[in-house]
């Protein structure tokens, strides 16, 4: 049997339809005519090579009617530059890995029969996973990691008391006491820690205050304003004082489509997850826009880079460069005025302030 690819891989959404092309600018100068998937692929990564912006992928897809699931892009199939009623597009050839075998369905059961008649059947599906469409690999610590919650969100939020044994710090499986009031009939709570304040760099407007997970407990028993959990898992020690609130229900995207946002956005990159300054491909970024601004899940944006200070050497005075494109993020979480972004691709290092744009 061929070897499965990551359980992370996902199947490209099989939604999209052909739409005619705009421009010839969109393949790239140097793309080849043709290119084999190969184990490991990313849609993006493949849509890069062969377009200036990968994410107009499907503007010159061609749908192929004679191949089943053409949305769907396995190991070892081929991918070839065409031309389908005049249009530049992109086309697809299977592969062997990508092939299935499909039996007749087993007979039906007649009314009355004591007897089952089976015939043998497999389902229909390859031996292979579809590639992904963008690396989720590099954003999946990040689903379920913090939130952004009002100014005194934690400040009156049920607190971590004392532990049944004699200890400061907690770990999986150790019991604790908290206190405060509590959300109804909720067993699993998320462990918080006041995190960042986000302000926005052009304006000074407080855009959210963060609340970073620490870990994950569950309700042993409860009496009154005072309960006792067990802690499931930790990502930082959980300590004497940490806030809990209820497990946030939301709905965590499992494929990602990227796309331009429906509407004019102007920003900055206000931080990058991790504590650093400089930008490079796979880091998370923060941005001071969000649904607010018509931002959303998914959306692709374009990085560009503040220009340099250069004096005029007959003047001289200082002149401010224009700013230059050199780099893209897509959106994976939006809140109502700030988003966390992924950057997926960068032409050269990238810093906090730069300005984010419409693609």
């Amino acid at each position: 049997m061929k070897k499965i690819l990551p359980s992370l891989a996902l199947a490209i959404a099989t939604c999209w339809a052909t739409i005619p092309l705009v421009a010839a600018e969109v393949f790239r100068e140097d793309h080849p005519d043709r290119y084999q998937v190969k184990e490991g692929d990313t849609l993006w990564e493949i849509a890069s090579i062969f377009l200036t912006d990968a994410w107009m992928w499907p503007d010159i897809w061609h749908v192929n009617p004679d191949i089943e699931n053409p949305h769907l892009i396995y190991p070892g199939d081929e991918i070839f530059f065409t031309y389908v009623n005049g249009e530049q597009q992109l086309s697809l050839a299977r592969g062997v890995e990508s092939e299935t075998i499909a039996l007749r369905p087993a007979q039906a059961v007649r009314k009355g029969d004591r007897s089952e008649k089976l015939k043998p059947s497999v389902r229909s599906s390859p031996l292979v996973s579809a590639i992904p469409a963008i690396p989720l690999d590099a954003v999946a610590s990040m689903l379920t990691t913090g939130r952004i919650v009002e100014q005194d969100t934690l400040k009156e939020a049920p607190h971590i008391l004392a532990g049944t044994a004699d200890r400061l710090v907690f770990g999986p499986g150790d019991e604790f006491f908290a206190r405060g009031d509590w959300d109804g009939e909720t067993k699993i709570y998320g462990i918080f820690r006041e995190g960042n304040v986000y302000q926005d760099p052009d304006t000074d407007e407080v855009l959210g205050f963060e609340a970073r997970e620490v870990g994950l407990a569950r309700v042993v028993s409860s009496d009154g304003t005072l309960r006792t959990f067990v802690l499931q898992n930790v990502k930082e020690d959980v300590r004497l004082g940490d806030r809990l609130l209820p497990t946030e229900e939301r709905r965590v995207e499992s494929t990602f489509y990227p796309k331009p946002p429906s509407s004019d956005i102007r920003g900055a990159i206000m931080t990058v997850l991790g504590g650093v300054t400089q930008v490079g491909k796979n880091d998370v970024v923060v941005v001071n826009r969000g649904k607010a601004h018509g931002l959303d899940v998914g959306n692709v944006l374009a990085i560009h880079k503040h220009g340099s200070v250069a004096r005029d050497r007959y003047t001289r005075e200082l002149v401010q460069l224009p700013t230059e494109r050199a780099g893209i993020l897509m959106v994976f979480r939006s809140f109502d005025k700030m988003s966390y972004g992924l950057v997926l691709q960068t032409d050269e290092p990238l810093r906090v302030g730069d300005e984010v744009l419409n693609p």
